[in-house]
């Protein structure tokens, strides 16, 4: 199992304060890496960072503040002592038909999903270049492939993740770092506990599309976290790869 373990490598998980963040941020803890957690919530922050051990500390950041964003990429780097993973995961949504959004909920929309992402990985690119190589999992969603009437900035900010991990994975090959997009299908998170409150029905249609029969839980990110963070994933860059239980693939 050489391939997958993690020991003396040091990662950086947005929004791995709770959901699917944590899901990841537990996974590559428990692979052997030292996790830095990042969040607004501070005490949120800390208290996943101590179910995660010794190995995990807790930092305090707004992602959607260039300023901040990349002073918290900086301090992972510091504390940790070096930067070898980023993963792209936090986020937001606001559920709306199109013709009601504001365009400020549209920008803050975009800046939590997207353009965080752009921040931090550029912020993290000269510590992945001097370390030798790097790896930066970006999180999608199935609104990378499908559409949804109640959710237009959210799924515009998910495609453009799948783009922007393509553009950076043929930009960073030259300096062995690997960036892939993860698509969660429907997990069991506040944020979609909130969804299945707003969106009628939502939760029969999502059992009855998933074949696996169920919804999914944080801990189902964990694995393909670990794999596209380890040496097992050294030839495999710039894909889109759904954790769904076969909802993408359904008709």
């Amino acid at each position: 199992m050489e391939l997958f373990h993690l020991h003396g490598k040091a990662a950086l998980v947005t929004g791995g304060n709770g959901g699917i963040g944590l899901g990841m941020a537990g996974g590559l803890a428990r692979a052997g890496a030292k996790v830095a957690i990042a969040g607004r919530d501070a005490d949120k922050n800390a208290a996943a960072a101590k179910r995660l051990g010794a190995q995990a500390i807790s930092i305090a950041a707004d992602v959607t503040d260039e300023k901040a964003c990349r002073a918290m990429v900086e301090e992972a780097a510091t504390r940790l002592g070096r930067l070898d993973i980023l993963v792209n995961n936090a986020g937001i949504n606001i559920r709306k038909q199109p013709d009601e959004y504001t365009l400020e909920e549209w920008q803050r929309v975009l800046a939590s999903n997207l353009t965080s992402a752009f921040v931090a990985s550029q912020a993290a690119y000269a510590h992945m270049r001097r370390a030798g190589g790097g790896k930066i999992v970006n999180i999608g969603s199935m609104m990378s492939l499908f559409g949804a009437s109640f959710a237009a900035p959210y799924g515009a900010s998910k495609g453009g993740i799948v783009q922007f991990t393509r553009s950076l994975a043929c930009a960073w090959a030259k300096d062995n770092i690997q960036v892939n997009a993860v698509l969660p299908g429907w997990i069991d998170t506040a944020l979609t506990r909130r969804a299945r409150e707003e969106v009628s029905g939502l939760h029969e249609r999502v059992l009855a599309r998933t074949p696996a029969g169920r919804w999914g839980e944080p801990a189902d990110m964990a694995g393909v976290a670990v794999f596209l963070c380890s040496a097992a994933s050294d030839f495999i860059t710039g894909t889109a790869i759904p954790v769904d239980g076969g909802y993408s693939v359904q008709g």
